[in-house]
């Protein structure tokens, strides 16, 4: 397609001669004005879905799916029309002898210098607050750590970490104002593009002069931002086949949009849930009803995302299966990210009938993990969730126990922890058992003649079809 079209703006055509705009101008126009009304709508809808069963922990309360909708269809636009605002300011020289792109192309292009100072003051205010608490916590390392010598160095450390784990919970106001702001602004472009007929330097003609200034620098900075922007994509893009820190942080977003089936998006890839579900479903099910192998009980531990797939797994699960399955989460996002974001289906209302069905459930956590928190159950739903935070690093200076300074460990190596190893000697001991009657042994005459195995006896559960090995 790109030959052709290649092919066809390059064919010779004599005594032809530009003039005027394309003909998709006023139509770029309507979609973002379509997609506006879209996303004004489905913030309706939001909120009155909110308001049947409104809770002070969902993100935006409520709003979190139209803000991330308004900036998804901002960076899509800006992203795809970009493109064609950056070649026409290249082609177009500094003559102005081309009409050049649609005109709403142009006026959101200017907008992002704006959107980007209201984000640098958002991440200086929330800087500022950081440091505050980072203050706060080297207060509470006395409490945390008595009767250790402090030192200044290792006290920053570990309660600057603290304060930026801290900053995920401020993540949906920050998403929250971007997106308001953004609405704003791309309802300001449109209507100066529709009122105006003109590109915002001309349009800011006659006008003061820091305003006119101010108009110009900012429809020549937009442009060149989109183009940096497009170019910094692709290089975050790339870096992640070398950079482990790019790739993590590139993974978490693939897991949280490949987690969902495609019929919440068309366009998603293939959901790796609708197979490890079902699949870890059957094995939890092999494995307790193999009482004479296994004991008939299990642990079902999981961290980060793999705790969601854990809970996703135990929903599934018959209730005479659920009684013999303890759930051991660690680093899990289930109420922290989740549970906020997608209050449907990992709700309060949710996480307690969970609980209430899951015979045994202890949830670890860390101050210093930006990611997994406390699943703050409370009520008579059950015994205890959440243990008290640990604590990281495991030792404040050396001990005999860790004659080296202990790392931080953040959102990894739960299963370094004595609590992960403790809780889950816990939660066997809390199954009910089913203890299998005890083999006979064969006698030599009917070892000899190749006796069938003792009635009651049950083997070891296979792999599930398809799956050897």
């Amino acid at each position: 397609l790109l030959a052709l079209v290649l092919l066809y703006a390059g064919w010779s055509r004599p005594g032809w001669r530009s003039e005027g705009r394309l003909p998709g101008d006023a139509t770029f126009g309507g979609i973002a004005l379509v997609q506006g009304v879209l996303i004004l709508g489905l913030a309706v809808v939001a909120h009155l879905l909110y308001r049947t069963s409104p809770d002070s922990r969902t993100a935006i309360r409520g709003f979190g799916g139209p803000a991330v909708a308004m900036l998804s269809c901002a960076l899509g636009g800006v992203m795809t029309g970009g493109g064609a605002q950056r070649v026409s300011d290249w082609l177009d020289g500094s003559d102005g002898s081309i009409d050049g792109p649609a005109l709403v192309l142009t006026w959101q292009a200017s907008v992002i210098p704006p959107l980007l100072v209201v984000v640098a003051v958002l991440c200086g205010w929330f800087g500022f607050r950081t440091v505050q608490r980072k203050r706060r916590e080297m207060d509470r390392m006395a409490a945390d750590y008595p009767d250790e010598r402090k030192d200044s160095t290792r006290t920053r450390r570990i309660a600057g970490t603290r304060a930026r784990a801290a900053l995920t919970d401020r993540a949906p106001l920050l998403v929250g104002i971007i997106s308001a702001v953004t609405l704003l602004l791309g309802a300001a472009a449109l209507t100066g593009a529709w009122v105006t007929d003109e590109v915002p330097a001309k349009a800011a003609g006659g006008l003061p002069d820091t305003v006119e200034g101010a108009a110009q620098a900012s429809q020549a900075l937009g442009s060149w931002l989109i183009g940096f922007g497009f170019i910094l994509f692709v290089t975050w893009g790339r870096r992640a086949y070398k950079d482990p820190s790019a790739r993590r942080t590139i993974g978490i977003l693939w897991d949280v949009g490949t987690f969902w089936p495609r019929a919440a998006h068309p366009f998603a890839p293939p959901c790796y849930a609708e197979r490890a579900v079902p699949d870890l479903t059957w094995r939890m099910a092999s494995w307790t009803r193999a009482t004479s192998a296994t004991g008939g009980r299990l642990v079902l531990s999981g961290h980060s995302q793999g705790s969601v797939l854990a809970a996703a797994a135990a929903w599934q699960l018959r209730p005479s299966v659920r009684r013999r399955v303890a759930l051991l989460t660690y680093g899990s996002p289930l109420e922290r990210l989740y549970g906020r974001w997608f209050p449907a289906h990992f709700g309060p209302a949710a996480l307690t009938s969970l609980h209430r069905e899951v015979d045994c459930w202890r949830n670890l956590y860390r101050t210093t993990d930006p990611i997994g928190g406390p699943i703050q159950l409370h009520g008579d739903c059950g015994p205890q969730v959440d243990r008290a935070a640990l604590k990281d690093p495991l030792a404040y200076g050396r001990t005999e126990e860790h004659p080296l300074p202990a790392p931080i460990l953040g959102h990894g190596d739960y299963q370094a922890d004595p609590a992960f190893a403790e809780e889950r000697a816990r939660l066997l001991a809390r199954l009910k058992a089913s203890v299998p009657p005890p083999r006979p042994e064969p006698t030599p005459s009917a070892a000899a003649q190749g006796a069938p195995e003792a009635e009651g006896f049950t083997p070891a559960p296979a792999d599930p079809p398809g799956t050897a090995g």
